[in-house]
Order: structure tokens, then C-alpha cells, then sequence
């Protein structure tokens, strides 16, 4: 079996920690590091890391001056609690980018937010 490992530069790997683990509705878990962290589904499986800006000498990951983030990137999401997941997303931000609405391509419902470093996240529902 095969994995991808998103990783994402942030500014605030704790507060980033927060913010998504409050969107899926998983327990509040302290990064083990300031610099790193995952989000984990309920089963272990890596569904997210967070990276600080600068550590390591990543060259991609050295400053988000140098390039926006999120460029060209969506970090779409599947839950299998979309109504939960909706109201949990109104607690999170003032608006969504986009509102909930049948994607006519996959005929899921689907909604758009922004993180707290700008990245565009995408729910949508497994059913």
C-alpha cells in the first residue's frame, strides 16, 4: 500500500494543529514538536502534516514570502460527517469561501474555507 504525506508550511504549527483537529472534530492533541505536527485520523493513518516556515532548510518551505501559499494547491477533504463538519467550519471562520452545494463532476456535497495561513480546504462528503 501506498501513502501520500501532505506537508504544509504554517506559521503557527500549534495553532494549525488546533484549528484542523476542531474542523474534523478530533480531540485537542499538543503537537510533539513547535516546529511539526500531523493530524491523524481516529485510526492513526496521517491525513495532514504542519510545518514551520524556515526549520530545517527545506527549500520549499523557507518562507511564505517567497512564494503565496496554497498556490495551486487544494487540500480537499473527504469526511463522513459533512453536516458536523459544516457547522464545526462556521465555529472556524467568519465565511467559507464557498458555500455547501452539489459539485455537478462527482455529484458530492462540497464546501470551501480558508485555513489560518490562507491554504483553500475543500469538505466533501463520502456519502
Amino acid at each position: 500500500m501506498k501513502r501520500i504525506w501532505t506537508i504544509i508550511g504554517v506559521a503557527d504549527v500549534p495553532k494549525s494543529c488546533t484549528w484542523y483537529q476542531s474542523l474534523f472534530g478530533h480531540p485537542h492533541v499538543a503537537p510533539h514538536h513547535d516546529y511539526f505536527g500531523q493530524i491523524t485520523d481516529t485510526d492513526g493513518e496521517v491525513l495532514l502534516c504542519l510545518h514551520s516556515w524556515g526549520e530545517h532548510d527545506h527549500p520549499t518551505l523557507t518562507s511564505p514570502t517567497h512564494a503565496t501559499p496554497g498556490n495551486g494547491l487544494i487540500l480537499f477533504f473527504r469526511v463522513d460527517d459533512f453536516e458536523a463538519a459544516l457547522t464545526r467550519a462556521r465555529e472556524l471562520v467568519s465565511a467559507l469561501e464557498e458555500e455547501p452545494s452539489i459539485n455537478p463532476a462527482t455529484g458530492t456535497r462540497e464546501f470551501a474555507l480558508r485555513d489560518p495561513d490562507g491554504y483553500a480546504v475543500m469538505i466533501s462528503a463520502l456519502d
